[in-house]
């Protein structure tokens, strides 16, 4: 809490305005997925400030398709926000990298790395060429944010927003704890996703009813097209309903 009041103190003595210019809504121009390590902080990393940067964070960051709060962070931050750039940080050192390189038992944790000994499967010949076993982990380190910017390309999320106005830009990159340096791995995102567009590339299709009527939507299409406020809500004042 001293913490806290020092750094309001701070803030308020740099810029009086700060904190009335947050509360009037935010428009990041991007989103950060990134790992959970608490030496890999968002904004510490990007010299970033609040406002600039919507973030989620898990163990490897990860981009799972059963993940409903990364999937919901997604919708939000490209239909409602607006983002303009999504990164997917990696960082070497990674113990949930490392954690599925082994053969070992964890725990639950063991369901969710699963998702990155697919990565070393689909990656196993050029991983096995590699002797040192340090090294050989900081590939799987890149490996596996290339893979998340791919999987992020199969989301329909993805796939509409490539279709709009706006595009967002992904970005794969890996942080170096070691020196602080932020490594752009260089991964072209239209590539990532159109290489895959035959398996994974999907449309909203309108449904006809037998009277030409359009059909009502049902969950699973409502889910892969939003149609709600473009704005952040929390700026919208609040309607009570009074019975």
């Amino acid at each position: 809490m001293a913490n806290n009041r020092q750094w309001v103190a701070n803030k308020n003595s740099e810029d009086p305005e700060f904190f009335k210019r947050l509360a009037n809504g935010q428009t990041p121009r991007y989103l950060f997925i990134g790992c959970s390590d608490s030496r890999v902080p968002a904004s510490g990393i990007t010299g970033t400030g609040p406002g600039e940067m919507f973030v989620h964070r898990n163990i490897a960051n990860m981009v799972v398709h059963t993940d409903m709060n990364l999937l919901s962070v997604l919708q939000y931050a490209v239909e409602v926000l607006g983002v303009q750039d999504i990164l997917i940080v990696g960082h070497y050192g990674c113990g949930g990298v490392a954690a599925a390189a082994t053969n070992k038992q964890y725990g639950l944790i063991d369901n969710w790395l699963v998702n990155i000994r697919d990565v070393v499967r689909l990656h196993e010949t050029e991983l096995l060429r590699i002797q040192d076993e340090t090294q050989r982990l900081r590939r799987l380190v890149e490996l596996n944010v290339i893979e998340q910017i791919r999987n992020l390309g199969k989301t329909n999320i993805i796939q509409n927003a490539m279709r709009g106005d706006k595009p967002p830009r992904l970005h794969g990159l890996v942080y170096d704890i070691a020196d602080g340096v932020l490594k752009d791995l260089e991964v072209n995102d239209s590539t990532a996703i159109s290489d895959l567009a035959h398996i994974y590339g999907t449309e909203v299709k309108p449904l006809v009813a037998a009277h030409n009527a359009p059909l009502e939507p049902d969950a699973e299409e409502e889910s892969s097209h939003y149609d709600g406020p473009k704005h952040d809500p929390s700026q919208q004042p609040a309607e009570l309903t009074v019975a």
